[in-house]
């Protein structure tokens, strides 16, 4: 016979209560439950609970050959699409030993940054939202359209652009995208200022997010952290300069590593708005090196059936919510006969456990929002 003491008057005061956040869905980044241990209104211990969207992407891709797997692989963190195919056709180039042309490995570059800036564009106004500002996401979803418009134009495809190929790229640009995406570059740049104005200047904000859900270095090594969360805690790691893949090596003198020392729910900010600031940078590098380059091809011809050679690899790539990585087992079938996706938002989220437990319950939202993840990436 199970007993439960309930505590009455006074007494109730030091009685633990179990909250449950979530899951919910409509119009959420998808669905997470937290599971809380309150003392009053000061959390004891936090649990993720994660798996409600889980939809077996590494298992589909056992039964999928290597240019169907990227339309899988470039869902999981919808927000990233082009950066998440990126490492599938990578990994595949390295087994397959298969040197991509310059025209391709240029304008991957850019899609990549352009796509950073999306994602970023996207917490940068979604941010705010949570803490009770609602203006920023208007003008975070403007800046987004404009960039959007360019990507849907080369690519077809407004979110999953399903573009990358093992070799290079679907096709060329369009006559005159370079054009419109430099000027849909300094659009964006010129009215960026409004984050730094708008939220960065918001007192209410500042006091929101200064020294809360502070970050412990320590604990970013410990649980695999990684991305503007792990560099806003003074961890100064970022593979497209400590790593170089694609053009980075040649992007260096335009590549800024952003770092901060606080490790607070305002320093993950300031980490992913000035990131963003340097991916047009990024960007327009691109631009005026891909209008250098003499007319070539921008894929690789390939056999009817592709099939990667017996061994493995890791390629992994700096996303934009962190670092992503595919381990990719072949048997020298047409589909991989392993590939293990390390996602960013799932090694990130986990740091909730060591954040969360000695804060309030006022301050959860603004630590959850600052950990920047997206559900399908933590579920894949």
């Amino acid at each position: 016979m199970r007993e439960t003491t309930v505590g009455v008057g006074g007494a109730a005061e030091s009685t633990d209560m179990v909250l449950n956040i979530g899951p919910q869905h409509p119009s959420t980044h998808g669905v997470l439950r937290l599971r809380l241990v309150l003392d009053g209104e000061r959390i004891q211990h936090a649990e993720p609970v994660i798996g409600y969207m889980h939809r077996g992407a590494e298992k589909l891709f056992e039964a999928r050959d290597y240019r169907q797997i990227i339309m899988l692989a470039n869902r999981h963190d919808w927000l990233s699409a082009f950066s998440n195919e990126l490492g599938v056709v990578m990994g595949v180039e390295r087994m397959l030993g298969m040197e991509v042309p310059e025209r391709a490995v240029w304008t991957r570059t850019l899609l990549a940054e352009l796509n950073r800036v999306l994602n970023h564009l996207m917490f940068l106004g979604s941010y705010p939202l949570e803490l009770g500002g609602i203006t920023p996401v208007f003008y975070a979803f403007r800046e987004r359209e404009e960039l959007q418009n360019v990507m849907e134009e080369i690519s077809g495809g407004r979110m999953h652009y399903m573009f990358n190929r093992v070799g290079g790229l679907k096709e060329d640009l369009p006559a005159g995208w370079l054009g419109r995406a430099r000027q849909a570059v300094a659009d964006v740049r010129s009215r960026m200022d409004v984050f730094d104005n708008l939220v960065l200047g918001n007192e209410i904000f500042r006091g929101r997010t200064r020294g809360v859900g502070v970050l412990a270095p320590e604990t970013v090594h410990a649980y695999g952290v990684s991305g503007p969360i792990a560099r806003a805690s003074g961890v100064d790691f970022d593979l497209r300069r400590d790593e170089p893949y694609l053009a980075y090596a040649d992007l260096a003198s335009t590549l800024k590593v952003v770092t901060r020392e606080e490790g607070d729910c305002l320093a993950r900010f300031e980490c992913l708005l000035e990131q963003s600031h340097n991916s047009l940078d990024l960007a327009d590098a691109c631009l005026d090196r891909i209008e250098q380059l003499p007319p070539g091809p921008i894929n690789q011809r390939l056999p009817k059936v592709l099939k990667a050679p017996e061994g493995t690899t890791y390629s992994w790539t700096e996303n934009p919510l962190g670092i992503n990585g595919y381990y990719l087992v072949s048997k020298g079938e047409k589909t991989p006969y392993r590939l293990k996706l390390r996602s960013a938002s799932y090694n990130n989220i986990q740091a909730l456990t060591e954040l969360l437990p000695g804060t309030l319950v006022a301050d959860m939202v603004a630590i959850l929002g600052s950990l920047f993840f997206v559900v399908g990436d933590i579920d894949k």
